[in-house]
């Protein structure tokens, strides 16, 4: 029993909560922003680095905030100042998505990336995502 619920926490540690996914619009869908391909997708929406786990991004702090729920306030946030809303980005931009419902649109942009990467507005923004070397753009 104690082992079980040791790995348990090691899992959640080291991977973050990949349930959240499930707890926001397309959150299985989220575009990874590094590599600027739509078919790889951002595991970890609510933080700093693509697999999860570690620091959060605003989108991660913002939906800490709203109590891990998709929330009207959070959906009209722009958490990470790109000119987006959160639902914008994640293909609810009226707002009325419910969990377990199909989003009126597909994800296309990462609510907690400033996109574009290379855009000058973003880079304070971005400063403590971690992008594979080789890929950020």
């Amino acid at each position: 029993m104690f082992r079980g619920t040791v790995y348990l926490a090691l899992v959640a540690v080291v991977f973050g909560f990949p349930w959240f996914r499930n707890d926001i619009p397309n959150g299985n869908k989220v575009p990874d922003p590094c590599n600027g391909q739509t078919d790889q997708i951002w595991r970890g929406v609510g933080h700093d680095k693509e697999p999860g786990g570690g620091a959060r991004n605003q989108f991660g702090l913002d939906f800490k905030t709203a109590g891990f729920k998709w929330t009207k306030e959070l959906c009209q946030t722009d958490s990470d100042q790109d000119g987006r809303t959160n639902g914008q980005e994640l293909g609810d931009p009226d707002c009325t998505w419910i969990k377990g419902g199909t989003p009126s649109g597909a994800a296309s942009g990462h609510p907690g990336i400033c996109e574009p990467l290379s855009d000058s507005k973003c880079v304070t923004v971005n400063k403590d995502i971690k992008c594979p070397s080789n890929t950020g753009k």
